[in-house]
């Protein structure tokens, strides 16, 4: 994991300061180096919009734009700015999504001249987050959810095969599965315990009822900018230019369904009644001063084939972001007890590049349209703190884990919240952040 040389601009300059409350306190996610895209609506105001956020607040891209504050930017950039999603300025590629950050950054800063201008409008550009509801950032038309850790496949694959946890492709294939998009939700919004088909007795008939081993896991979802024409594939060289950015996200599973169910086409039911999403998209363009090179295969390892290599991505296709699970049950809550993470892992670790996972996804001619959302599959690492879902860290549920309310999980009972965090630090860098990523399990009807 050898930190590359980044590609750093004016927008990464640990000098900078902005003038938004809040923006460069300790542990803050939303410093003027981050400046992540979201929508929102106000507080009695029903029309969706473009925010950014920047320390406390959010930044409403509709007002700021109508008075002014982008004209800098071309005619299209600020009309998708005044849309209700995401979507048209994901329709115009990353360089547009590029612009605007930049442009937001000079905005925000204590000593722009655009700065001391917005600051003057500040009580109509700015919305304190107790004042907005958060929206999905983009409207989703397609959802793929990849398998891109080697952790977690070898540990998974444990539980189920001891004498050979890896299928043969693993390594030379990223392998995903075609999700569900109308069942991609916000953070923040309630989980309903699903029902399905199980098998607990392999010796008896399958049942229907509510699952008994709801589970979360931890992954990052890459939306989707631009768009390739059915049949044209997407180069590894160019595939980072396809990514926007990377938000929190939880592909909640029920994993007895999914054990009667996966073989032999996949996932299906298990995974469709809903993955959550943080409502803050990072962009990749943020992310600059946190690349790392590639994960490092073993020398017996295969190497990719060639559609899959580029020294480029081997050099600097990783991240450096840390990810957390936390816990808060019921009981918890009722006590007043602080919820208790029980995961950490890092984005590095992952088998597959975000960039690998576009260029293969197109390979066989599938168009990716903007606003598409790409899963990067569970963040686990090679340590037992490192697991990120319950399957791994009870082992199929054979190891309990204990709560700091001396409850017990082997997977999650009603009045769950699972809460994700992500951030990114390093030295001579600011720190930035993901926000949170929030969902509470409600009892199945």
């Amino acid at each position: 994991m050898t930190p590359p040389t980044p590609t750093l601009d004016d927008t990464h300059s640990a000098s900078l300061r902005s003038w938004v409350p809040g923006a460069h306190d300790s542990g803050s996610d939303f410093p003027v180096q981050n400046l992540p895209f979201g929508v929102f609506r106000r507080t009695g105001d029903l029309a969706p919009r473009v925010g950014i956020a920047i320390g406390d607040q959010v930044l409403d891209c509709l007002v700021a734009e109508r008075e002014g504050c982008f004209d800098a930017l071309t005619p299209a950039a600020r009309e998708a700015l005044r849309a209700p999603s995401l979507n048209a300025l994901l329709s115009l590629g990353r360089g547009a999504a590029r612009a605007v950050r930049g442009a937001a950054s000079l905005l925000l800063r204590e000593d722009s001249r655009e700065g001391v201008r917005a600051r003057a409008l500040q009580d109509s550009v700015l919305a304190a987050p107790r004042e907005v509801a958060f929206l999905l950032p983009a409207a989703v038309g397609d959802y793929t959810d990849f398998y891109a850790s080697l952790f977690h496949a070898t540990n998974v694959g444990a539980l189920f095969r001891p004498d050979s946890p890896l299928l043969p492709n693993y390594k030379h294939v990223p392998i995903g599965y075609h999700g569900r998009a109308s069942s991609i939700v916000v953070s923040g919004t309630p989980v309903r315990r699903p029902q399905g088909q199980t098998r607990p007795d392999a010796g008896a008939p399958p049942l229907f009822g509510a699952t008994l081993s709801l589970d979360y896991e931890l992954e990052l979802g890459a939306w989707v900018c631009g768009e390739n024409a059915i049949g044209e594939r997407v180069p590894l060289a160019d595939a980072e230019e396809r990514v926007c950015g990377v938000s929190l996200l939880n592909d909640w599973s029920a994993r007895d369904v999914q054990s009667w169910e996966y073989q032999p086409l996949g996932p299906f039911l298990a995974k469709s009644f809903a993955t959550t999403v943080g409502p803050w998209v990072v962009t990749l363009d943020a992310l600059e001063p946190f690349r790392v090179s590639a994960f490092e295969r073993a020398a017996e390892d295969p190497a990719p084939m060639p559609y899959l290599t580029d020294a480029r991505d081997q050099s600097r296709g990783g991240f450096d972001i840390t990810l957390e699970v936390w816990l808060r049950t019921a009981a918890m809550r009722s006590a007043s007890l602080a919820p208790v993470r029980i995961s950490r892992g890092n984005f590095a670790t992952m088998y597959w590049t975000l960039g690998q996972l576009i260029t293969h996804h197109t390979s066989n001619g599938c168009n990716l349209r903007p606003g598409d959302l790409v899963g990067s599959g569970t963040v686990s690492g090679a340590d037992a703190g490192a697991r990120g879902c319950l399957l791994e860290i009870t082992q199929r549920g054979t190891h309990l884990l204990t709560l700091p309310s001396r409850e017990t999980r082997a997977f999650l009972a009603d009045g769950d919240e699972v809460i994700l965090r992500g951030w990114c630090e390093r030295a001579g860098a600011v720190r930035i952040g993901f926000g949170e990523c929030r969902g509470e399990i409600l009892a199945a009807t």
